[in-house]
């Protein structure tokens, strides 16, 4: 039996029975939806909300994705922008100290115009005594530089003080504010001697005290005063500052005040070292 079947089923059989089917179910499809129409409704059934909940996982997933993406890109931003402010405080702080530099290098430039008759060479701070105050402080030339013990020393407006010690390549410079300080000053107008000495209890006012200037001597609030010709250190004519609150002492013999001192003795940066020395004008 089974050979007969294989007899007659041979493979063009086959072939020829699947061609009809093919055909047989196109035609039926293309003139009927009795195929299908169950098939639709197995796929709206199963398929249709299947795909739905597939598309809806899809689009959760892009939503968190670009969402992540965009915290990235905030994230991103925020160090661009913190980046750029960290920047700007820089250059604003650079434009700041340079600004400050500039305006003690024009000061400079212009006492070194104002006493052009001396030689002069620039130094830097580089170190101070311990308080909030220039009475003591250090500068970046020295021996090497020909700078020697009691040359002057000027900054912004006027006299700053004299060195005191030389090293090879620095030196060590008193103010005028310090305690030990005495100089020996007269009033530009009259030219009256007086004695300057340093006070730190009273240099937070920004000034010196004024002593021993004779009673007969009028001074009124702004005369300036500077180094007096008779000084064994300091050059004359060197702008120290301006009298104030100048009074009869109780001796009745000597008047005494205040000199407001031309040179800021908190923010002193750069310094004008005249390299000739009262000592050597005197031989």
């Amino acid at each position: 039996m089974k050979n007969k079947l294989k007899k007659y089923f041979t493979a063009k059989v086959w072939l020829t029975i699947f061609t009809c089917l093919c055909f047989f179910f196109i035609g039926l499809t293309y003139f009927t939806d009795v195929l299908t129409k169950p098939l639709q409704k197995v796929t709206s059934a199963v398929v249709i909300p299947l795909q739905k909940g597939v598309n809806g996982i899809g689009l959760w997933l892009t939503e968190k994705k670009d969402m992540f993406e965009s915290v990235e890109n905030l994230q991103q931003e925020n160090e661009d922008l913190r980046k750029q402010i960290e920047d700007l405080k820089q250059e604003n702080l650079l434009m700041k100290e340079n600004k400050v530099e500039l305006e003690s290098l024009r000061k400079l430039y212009e006492i070194d115009n104002a006493y052009s008759d001396y030689e002069k060479t620039g130094a830097t701070v580089i170190g101070r005594s311990s308080d909030n105050w220039y009475n003591t402080f250090t500068i970046d030339k020295g021996s090497k530089a020909g700078i020697e013990v009691d040359m002057n020393v000027l900054s912004g407006n006027g006299l700053v003080g004299i060195v005191t010690d030389v090293s090879e390549n620095y030196s060590i410079v008193r103010a005028i504010i310090d305690d030990a300080s005495n100089v020996s000053a007269m009033v530009l107008n009259t030219s009256d001697v007086c004695t300057l000495s340093g006070d730190l209890k009273v240099a937070s006012e920004g000034y010196v005290n004024l002593k021993y200037l004779d009673r007969d001597v009028k001074v009124r609030d702004g005369d300036m005063i500077v180094t007096s010709n008779i000084s064994e250190k300091y050059l004359p004519g060197i702008l120290i500052g301006y009298a104030q609150d100048v009074t009869l002492d109780a001796n009745n013999l000597t008047k005494s005040g205040k000199v407001i001192t031309a040179v800021d003795f908190k923010h002193i940066t750069n310094v004008l070292v005249i390299k000739e020395k009262k000592t050597k004008i005197k031989e």
